[in-house]
């Protein structure tokens, strides 16, 4: 179970207009996927770094079965974001660049790279694993990312509009792979402001409003 007890955030420096002071209450528990909106600056990207530990609260709880996460850097977190930009290693082939979410140093079992080529497959890449990402599409380059993300071990998943510009039979078989993580018990933190994408993964959603929970 995520927990989230009045952890709060604030920002020294803002522009005009924009909130400076962020709290969020919430739990999660494990194999749900929570759908979070709200406008720009509402505190989605706020919400999404503090609990993959790229910023640090100033306040409140934020707790995994119990087990204090405030303190532990991100690497240490058994959480996997996923933000807009992909991340993507432009020197890595295709392969490589998915691998890397089974293993760091790219030793890859005979498992591991049957799992790769399987997850390929099914996000309709199974051609392009010598690609580097220069050569593939920005939707190509998105469904990399998202499978890598996907193929981790991991408790947590934090995914930060994920689907974007996918066509509908590439949206469905990723939302296949993130059911599948969650029938694994992997919580999901969705944002997104696509109806289809929220109805299809998200038992539940938070709306956000000027860095405070507004509607559940």
């Amino acid at each position: 179970m995520l927990t989230c007890d009045a952890l709060s955030f604030h920002y020294d420096r803002c522009e005009p207009g924009q909130t400076p002071d962020f709290c969020f209450d919430f739990s999660l528990a494990p194999g749900q996927c929570l759908a979070v909106d709200g406008p720009s600056g509402a505190g989605k990207s706020t919400l999404l770094n503090l609990l993959a530990g790229f910023l640090v609260p100033s306040g409140g709880r934020l707790s995994w079965d119990g087990h204090d996460l405030i303190g532990l850097p991100p690497w240490d977190r058994a959480i996997t974001t996923l933000f807009q930009d992909h991340n993507l290693f432009d020197h890595l082939p295709v392969w490589a660049n998915v691998g890397l979410g089974l293993a760091a140093d790219l030793r890859l079992t005979d498992a591991q790279r049957r799992a790769v080529e399987t997850g390929l497959g099914e996000v309709g890449l199974a051609g392009l694993t010598e690609r580097l990402p220069s050569e593939l599409s920005g939707g190509q380059r998105q469904r990399v990312a998202l499978l890598r993300a996907l193929l981790r071990e991991t408790r947590l998943l934090l995914l930060d509009e994920p689907f974007t510009g996918l066509d509908r039979a590439n949206r469905e078989a990723l939302w296949a792979l993130v059911r599948r993580q969650q029938t694994r018990g992997v919580a999901v933190v969705l944002v997104s402001h696509d109806r289809e994408d929220v109805e299809a993964l998200a038992g539940h959603r938070l709306r956000l409003s000027e860095g405070r929970l507004v509607a559940v």
